[in-house]
């Protein structure tokens, strides 16, 4: 399906000098980099629309056109996670940014750069239209998300609207970033610009170097790691700096310390050595040192829950181990929701960019294990870490085989199987977890082949489809294991996928259920001692069961199944892997699973 391409005659017409103050904010995008900028179109940015249209040719940026703005700004979210750097997504005024808030809100946790642009009715009352434009405009608009941005700004006159923009984009780029909101009044928008009015430099407007370890806690944290016995790194954003991939590679071989990853990003291989992912329970009571690196919650992932569902915890670090804590996260709090998690005991708390630190902490580590003592120490570790990540490796591939043949489909077989077929594929997964099958069972070994794991309910397919835009124009394959609650919150995301011609492989996990919630509501009814059985009232999505590959065709997509038979898998993905390679476009892939 090839989208209107009405705009290629505009595009030879670009003006070259802004005539209005929409025309100006569009160029600063452009010269900012800004390739895309996402938007369900609204009349309180209709200047910013026209000037991205008619005065930049839809280009740099190019609009997104989506049904609806949590997945106009979840499409932002996915592509920023990918590039390191923003794109944008324009809200329509109060309306628009109520419908966006639950990504804006996942944006903030999870520090991924957007800008959001706004716009608002006169805020001069005298300029506004009878009703319509008094309830789209609100005293201040920032107000309703600026508890989960980085900042928010509603500039009056074109000169702080350059600054503001300037402003916006140091602020979201700047570590920890996050997302930023700037809101333009259509009077500002669309008023004229003075011919003696000139953009300033952007490059003179960047973002700051990271912050390094200071020399003293820099030591301190050598020699900790230097003469531990079993030194331990758990890693949670590392990996949002793809070059820190192997830095952290090269750390943890110079003391042979496994590594824990935490999935905020790819932080580590799995297929290294010194992984033990997956072993966390018998790590962390082994450690005498642990380097947190870019950990969220330090509590949580130092922690033992007794059940997911409850939420009594007990530590499993030992009394005398010691917490080296690396991160940024002390340098942006709110008080309205705690993304800042539970207090943790700290030994050395160091506010300092991963970036930045890993490298000063190799060449500090590599200087204090020189010792032939030291080394012989280091390399039996490796030898015995070694052994463990191979047997946890082996014994997974063990528990897949455990559940091959039932119905439904196992979530270890259905990635089992994708991953027979995607082996030899240039491949990302760009969203869902699966259950933790795929890192369990794939070769990840390349920074950019796992983005993070994303959360919310109905942000799946919108930060999938922008990581895939991210990766357009390359020949990788971009998998979504996409789960069906959470498509069916925002099913329009389809027709985005096909207007855009974004090619991507989405293999549902259909288990005909808010599966969640039934473990909750086990917990209740165990708790107090009433039928288990009525759990699935409320949360199972049956009755009717959705037809997701009938959804996928009705926008012009490819959509096989429902795929229930484990023996079809394999059929049903090279037919929709030959339609992603060869057509370039979205292939859905409907696997009716386990409940996990």
């Amino acid at each position: 399906m090839a989208r209107s391409r009405t705009i290629t005659k505009v595009q030879e017409k670009i003006q070259k000098r802004p005539e209005y103050a929409s025309d100006v904010i569009v160029k600063l995008l452009k010269e900012l980099d800004i390739e895309y900028i996402a938007l369900n179109p609204g009349a309180t940015f209709r200047g910013i629309h026209d000037s991205i249209v008619n005065y930049g040719g839809n280009k740099m940026p190019e609009l997104i056109l989506c049904c609806h703005e949590e997945i106009a700004v979840g499409m932002a979210a996915g592509y920023a996670e990918v590039k390191g750097r923003p794109m944008a997504a324009a809200v329509h005024n109060i309306v628009g940014l109520q419908h966006a808030t639950m990504a804006i809100y996942h944006s903030w946790l999870y520090k991924t750069p957007i800008l959001i642009i706004g716009g608002t009715g006169p805020m001069d009352a005298s300029k506004r239209r009878p009703y319509i434009d008094s309830v789209h405009t609100a005293l201040v608009q920032g107000q309703l998300v600026r508890d989960y941005v980085k900042w928010d700004d509603q500039p009056v006159g074109l000169q702080s609207a350059v600054e503001s923009v300037l402003r916006g984009f140091k602020i979201a780029t700047t570590d920890p970033q996050g997302p930023v909101y700037l809101c333009f009044d259509v009077e500002l928008q669309e008023s004229r610009v003075d011919r003696n009015f000139r953009l300033p430099n952007v490059k003179r407007f960047s973002a700051p170097s990271g912050l390094a370890c200071n020399e003293e806690d820099l030591q301190k944290a050598t020699e900790y790691l230097a003469r531990a016995d079993s030194p331990l790194i758990l890693a949670d954003m590392v990996g949002r700096n793809q070059t820190s991939v192997p830095a952290l590679v090269k750390l943890a071989e110079t003391i042979s310390a496994p590594v824990l990853d935490q999935l905020g990003r790819f932080n580590f291989p799995n297929t290294h050595p010194l992984d033990l992912t997956g072993d966390e329970e018998a790590s962390i009571k082994e450690a005498d040192v642990v380097l947190a690196l870019d950990v969220r919650d330090l509590h949580g992932s130092l922690s033992r829950q007794k059940s997911h569902y409850r939420r009594e915890t007990e530590s499993l670090l030992r009394e005398d181990a010691r917490i080296i804590n690396i991160g940024l996260a002390d340098l942006v709090s709110r008080s309205w929701a705690a993304d800042y998690q539970r207090l943790a005991p700290i030994d050395l708390p160091i506010v300092a960019d991963s970036a930045v630190a890993i490298p000063q902490l190799i060449a500090a580590c590599k200087r204090r294990v020189q010792s032939a003592e030291r080394q012989k120490a280091i390399k039996k570790r490796f030898k015995s870490v070694k052994e463990r990540h191979n047997k946890l490796r082996a014994k997974w591939r063990e528990d897949a085989r455990k559940s091959w043949d039932k119905k439904p489909i196992s979530t270890a077989r259905l990635a089992s199987e994708t991953w027979e077929m995607i082996r030899d594929e240039d491949w990302v997964l760009v969203y869902g977890p699966l259950a933790g099958w795929p890192r369990k069972l794939w070769d990840w070994t390349k920074p950019y082949q796992f983005p993070g794991k994303a959360g919310g309910a109905g942000f799946g397919l919108s930060c999938a489809l922008g990581a895939a835009l991210a990766h357009k124009g390359t020949d990788r394959l971009c998998i979504d294991f996409q789960p069906d609650g959470d498509l069916l919150y925002t099913p329009s995301a389809l027709w985005t996928a096909a207007h855009q011609e974004i090619p991507m492989l989405v293999v549902m996990f259909n288990n005909r259920s808010y599966y969640n919630d039934e473990g909750h509501q086990t917990e209740m009814a165990l708790s107090r001692k009433r039928p288990v059985e009525n759990r699935v009232h409320g949360i199972r999505l049956e009755g009717p069961e959705t037809d997701f590959a009938t959804l996928a065709r009705s926008f012009g997509l490819y959509g096989d199944g429902p795929v229930e038979d484990p023996r079809d898998i394999k059929r049903a993905l090279q037919r929709a892997i030959r339609v992603v390679k060869k057509e370039r476009k979205l292939a859905l892939v409907d696997v009716v699973t386990q409940k996990r």
